[in-house]
């Protein structure tokens, strides 16, 4: 059944002082957070509120509206894996058949299927930044990344979140399809969504698009941010979109348009066993990131570009999509607090994230130091001043590590004194020995045993 506004005797809740109510919190939050510009869409299946705020380039001071479209990051593998399931249902591929039946640049991991590409089960690496992504060719890209050298585990076995999976992901439309991802993407998606594609690195949008900002924490000074995604990266973080836009697309993942056939859907939605994101989320299927929350699993995503933060939730028990952009990085924040707002406003308990979990007294680890690999980037843990275990990802500097008897980790923030959801280790079930670490959902494996 749809999700229903809660009617109380407050006048506020109804529909439209409902959304003046969720405009205000919006209006206020985005001035907390120092987000020059963001919407909101809540869709309950009855009602649908959108809102926005503020400016979509701080340069120019152009303003935020309801079709202005955002970079969306992550929130387009999404998009790209509901390609490849209607593709999929359509017989022009199997989920459970090896990648390479399609991809010969993927002959260095034969045994990688599309499904665990799909879900970040096939043990690839991350890849390289995208400024060395741009120099090269996705066949390239592909063939030089996926390796078995570089393989972190055993396809079907474990979890790290791979941008490589959904590049390969967007070479298989192609392949299948004959067109270019961004025209697949707008022909058997968007447009039947009633959605304006665009596209980082479109010369001429058919549609507004908001800039990414970066703020200076001292100043409050909000400067748009240069989108650097390599082209060849696109099916994995290149589509622009509003809140609305999301909204449509949730609405697609619940059912509630026959865009996805019911069968394609529920297979998004459900979890891999193999497929344990940590911090991400508390489960993941073939495309999307799924959330527990009072006995419910939401499905959906989150995204960040170059100065964006964008989120989509939708929950098929209820009916309830809820949607944000934001165009700075304190957009991230800004969603939490939102969340709790509609939450104490509608009822409606959105899963923003992971919540902490206690896991009981903090434990001594030190066989977790050493330097773990993942791709191109290296994560080295080194016994900090005091003895305690500290992580450095590339050379920088280096933050605590609390670790627990689960072998979960936490970050501790030196200025603050806050604990973050760090990840876990891992130990090989043959000797024993922590052999990866997962860290933010991607894991990199043990390159030196020190």
């Amino acid at each position: 059944m749809p999700y229903t506004i809660p009617t109380a005797p407050a006048a506020s809740r109804t529909p439209s002082l409902l959304r003046r109510e969720i405009q205000d919190r919006l209006d206020a939050l985005a001035r907390t957070h120092r987000v020059p510009g963001a919407q909101l869409a809540l869709d309950t299946g009855t009602d649908l509120i959108a809102v926005h705020t503020g400016t979509a380039d701080a340069t120019t001071g152009r303003p935020f509206t309801e079709d202005t479209a955002v970079p969306l990051g992550s929130l387009t593998k999404p998009c790209t894996a509901a390609l490849v399931m209607l593709l999929a249902d359509d017989g022009d591929l199997d989920l459970d058949e090896p990648a390479v039946a399609h991809l010969p640049e993927l002959s260095g991991v034969p045994e990688v299927t599309i499904r665990q590409l799909l879900s970040h089960t096939g043990g690839l690496p991350a890849g390289p930044d995208s400024d060395t992504a741009a120099t090269t060719s996705a066949p390239r890209y592909l063939a030089t990344v996926c390796t078995a050298r570089d393989a972190l585990f055993p396809p079907g076995t474990d979890f790290s979140y791979s941008n490589a999976g959904y590049v390969a992901a967007g070479r298989l439309v192609e392949t299948v399809t004959g067109m270019p991802w961004q025209e697949a993407a707008g022909a058997l998606l968007l447009e039947p969504l009633g959605i304006t594609p665009a596209f980082i690195g479109d010369p001429a949008p058919g549609r507004p698009v908001a800039a990414g900002h970066a703020v200076n924490s001292a100043t409050g000074q909000a400067r748009p941010a240069r989108q650097n995604l390599a082209p060849l990266e696109a099916p994995a973080g290149a589509l622009l979109a509003s809140a609305r836009d999301l909204a449509a697309f949730g609405n697609a993942l619940i059912g509630r348009v026959d865009l996805l056939p019911p069968a394609v859907a529920k297979e998004m939605r459900r979890p891999e066993t193999a497929a344990r994101p940590g911090t991400l989320a508390d489960g993941w299927g073939p495309g999307l990131a799924l959330y527990e929350r009072d006995d419910r699993v939401w499905c959906g995503h989150d995204g960040n570009a170059q100065g964006t933060s964008c989120h989509l939730r939708a929950d098929p028990e209820s009916g309830a999509v809820i949607a944000f952009t934001g165009n700075a990085g304190g957009a991230t924040a800004l969603w939490r607090d939102l969340t709790e707002e509609l939450g104490r406003l509608t009822g409606i308990q959105v899963p923003a994230g992971v919540p902490a979990v206690d896991r009981g007294r903090p434990v001594a680890l030190p066989e977790c130091v050493g330097t773990y690999r993942n791709g191109t980037t290296t994560y080295r843990i080194a016994p900090g001043p005091d003895g305690s275990p500290a992580l450095s990802v590339d050379g920088d500097l280096p933050l605590p590590l609390v670790c627990y008897a689960d072998l979960s980790c936490d970050l501790l923030d030196p200025d603050t004194g806050h604990l973050e959801p760090g990840g876990r280790f891992h130990r090989d079930p043959v000797t024993g020995s922590i052999d990866r670490v997962q860290i933010s959902g991607r894991t990199a494996r043990r390159a030196d045993p020190d």
